[in-house]
């Protein structure tokens, strides 16, 4: 029942992400990018805190998935930081 439940909210999130990022016009891609890495520094937190728990567990599955947690969302942020700041150069004066 719960895997059911768990996954029909899953696939909702995927539904609604997709219509929502597809109705986004270009000049607000900036601003959504810092708010994503706002959101992917709590799914961080949130991953190291799993993946400290799997120590404590001995769970070798639920730290090796915390750890690729932390890794994808750690990539989500430097890579939104550089496109953030990539962005913000265009708007410099040439010198």
């Amino acid at each position: 029942m719960d895997f059911t439940l768990y996954l029909t909210i899953f696939a909702l999130a995927i539904f609604v992400g997709f219509e929502i990022i597809t109705k986004v016009p270009p000049t607000l891609h900036t601003p959504l990018m810092s708010g994503a890495n706002a959101i992917s520094g709590i799914a961080i937190v949130g991953a190291l805190i799993v993946a400290g728990s799997a120590v404590a567990a001995e769970s070798k599955l639920v730290g090796i998935l915390g750890f690729f947690a932390v890794v994808f969302a750690m990539i989500n942020v430097v890579g939104g930081f550089a496109v953030t700041h990539r962005m913000l150069a265009m708007f410099q004066k040439k010198r």
